[in-house]
């Protein structure tokens, strides 16, 4: 007879990042630039999950956008169920999803004051689900 133990998670996360910006144009050019990075892994089909090195058109489109934090392991977290709102001066994403460490650095790369809670436990905020 043989045992196995193992972990697995639901990915019942409910979290909520709100990066909050000076300006509305200091949000949506964040937000642009999120959405760039999601439609470019879209369109390539590149897959970075155990990723040690980007590809030459993916390392020119971050160094575009001056994002120089995000590593390559990170870069697959923009394919996640993750959702991203703009509203006026701030980004509002929400997850499942407890790995969402590349967000926050586009948001701080841009200069945000950021937020990060679990919208299980604050739940009279609006946000999550």
């Amino acid at each position: 007879m043989k045992f196995w133990n193992s972990y697995g998670s639901e990915h019942s996360a409910n979290l909520v990042m709100i990066g909050h910006f000076r300006t509305n144009a200091e949000a949506q050019e964040a937000y642009d630039a999120i959405d760039q990075i999601k439609h470019y892994l879209l369109e390539s089909e590149e897959s970075y999950e155990d990723g040690t090195r980007f590809s030459k058109p993916l390392r020119d489109l971050l160094m575009e956008l001056k994002l120089h934090s995000i590593v390559p392991r990170e870069i697959d977290q923009f394919n996640y169920e993750a959702r991203t709102k703009l509203e006026e001066n701030k980004i509002v994403v929400t997850t499942e999803e407890s790995d969402f460490s590349a967000f926050l650095k586009v948001l701080i790369d841009y200069e945000a004051r950021v937020e990060v809670y679990s919208a299980h436990t604050y739940t009279g905020t609006g946000e999550g689900r």
